[in-house]
């Protein structure tokens, strides 16, 4: 009999790594003469949701990482099989199932997926992924794996939430500049610290990276490297923080300052410059101090100056009067000022959806072109967020018993917007090149929009505004 420590250590040692427990404790009580369980995914319609399309992404990862290759093995039946008698404290783990699997599959999962392209800008309400097994002795394993293929809901959301920052901003752009030139580097990803674990930093931070190539979450760049083969999905700039700032002491900021300039002479540096006083810092220290050492930088080394406190949009607005008056300004070619190319700001305090576009629409009222601002967001990017943000949703659709097929779905008396799609499923695009879901296997294989998933491998290029 193995001892209860040696159990702890083996499920500890494999808790992200053993299929049998990466599941929610339900009694799985399906009906032994189903041979065949046909399940799908989506980001449910709800009325007056402010995102209506959702970016799909991550699932690559998740089959990589968790489902691909022989997964099953004695070593992980065993520990699976105890766990679940403690904690049970009867046996309810199909242990005959998953050894009949072990011999049958070589420990492979006999599961077919599809989905849309990693990357694809799809509308709510439409099926993202179909998940169906493929050997009938096996239909139980169709929503096994449910519980991890739901957590799909973190990349969407972030990758979708992403995106309507990039809208926002291309909108500000085009209104303000004439055109989108660097969109691309226009919102910053300062999420690492502020999520809840190691994972949610890679998945999160590549989701952005659909989106973006701006970014200081190295989990997120690793994920893409190992996981989307993209060599370099973001790129970053030295940057000063408070602690490099305050530990020379308040009476020497200015040469707290100069080192970061002299440090990097040659690159773009972004400085953090409200531990004290901001208006004095732009002022006294970066518009008269330090002012030759500023101009003598040009675009490809400009100094970035942080506000990191305050109201967002008054203090831009005041950093950049003063910026103003001690560089100058120049107007473009739609009437917007811009300052000079070796001078720009980084906000990154405060931003989420709603602050980027007024602080962006109060810049434009008076007159600032959105090519002075950078933005950098965390925890409103990758954390401020839930299942619920886009409604997504694990249901069985199609089963079939003693080889005849069925139509299901749930349709709650109590809340409508619950119902779940009926039969087999494809994703196309009508008459109007809108896309738009088919049910009950009405559409022609031909026509599914669906496919085994094949990943999404460009990072950042693929997804628009």
């Amino acid at each position: 009999m193995i001892r209860v420590s040696v159990l702890f250590e083996f499920i500890w040692r494999s808790f992200d790594d053993n299929q049998f427990l990466i599941q929610d404790i339900q009694s799985k009580n399906s009906d032994k003469s189903i041979n065949k369980i046909y399940s799908y995914f989506e980001c449910r319609r709800t009325k007056g949701s402010q995102f209506n399309e959702v970016v799909f992404f991550g699932l690559q990862y998740l089959l990589k990482k968790y489902l691909t290759g022989r997964v099953v093995t004695e070593e992980k039946i065993e520990e699976a099989r105890l766990f679940y008698q403690m904690h049970f404290k009867q046996a309810v783990f199909n242990e005959d199932g998953w050894r009949k699997l072990l011999e049958k599959h070589d420990g492979r999962l006999p599961v077919r997926i599809k989905a849309v392209p990693e990357g694809t800008v799809v509308p709510r309400g439409n099926v993202l992924f179909t998940v169906e097994n493929t050997d009938p002795s096996f239909y139980w394993l169709t929503n096994y794996i449910e519980t991890l293929l739901v957590q799909m809901w973190y990349p969407i959301t972030v990758a979708t939430i992403s995106r309507e920052f990039k809208k926002i901003l291309a909108k500000h752009l085009r209104a303000t500049s004439g055109g989108v030139a660097g969109l691309e580097l226009k919102l910053h990803d300062f999420g690492y610290r502020g999520v809840s674990s190691q994972e949610s930093a890679a998945l999160g931070g590549a989701a952005h990276l659909v989106n973006f190539c701006s970014t200081d979450t190295v989990a997120g760049l690793l994920m893409t490297q190992r996981y989307y083969s993209c060599p370099m999905a973001g790129f970053s700039i030295p940057a000063a923080e408070h602690s490099t700032i305050i530990s020379w002491g308040r009476n020497r900021e200015k040469e707290a300052f100069e080192q970061v300039l002299d440090q990097f002479p040659s690159w773009p540096v972004s400085v953090v410059s409200d531990s004290y006083d901001i208006f004095n810092a732009c002022r006294n220290i970066w518009g008269d101090k330090l002012k030759e050492q500023v101009m003598e930088r040009g675009h490809d080394s400009c100094v970035m100056i942080r506000p990191d406190s305050g109201d967002p949009a008054e203090t831009l607005l005041q950093v950049l009067k003063i910026f103003e008056e001690c560089f100058g300004s120049s107007l473009n070619s739609v009437g917007f000022k811009v300052l000079p190319s070796y001078l720009r700001i980084i906000q990154g305090d405060g931003i989420d959806l709603t602050s980027l576009d007024q602080i962006l629409q109060k810049l434009s009222d008076e007159g600032w072109s959105a090519e002075n601002i950078m933005f950098g967001c965390g925890s409103a990017l990758l954390q401020k967020l839930n299942r619920d943000t886009l409604s997504c949703a694990f249901k069985c659709s199609y089963v079939e018993t003693d080889g005849k097929g069925m139509d299901v779905y749930k349709q709650p008396v109590t809340d409508p917007s619950k119902g779940s799609k009926r039969g087999r499923l494809s994703l196309r695009r009508n008459s109007d090149g809108l896309m738009e879901t088919v049910e009950e296997g009405a559409g022609k294989p031909e026509e599914v929009g669906i496919r085994v998933t094949q990943g999404y491998t460009n990072c950042h290029k693929g997804v628009h505004e």
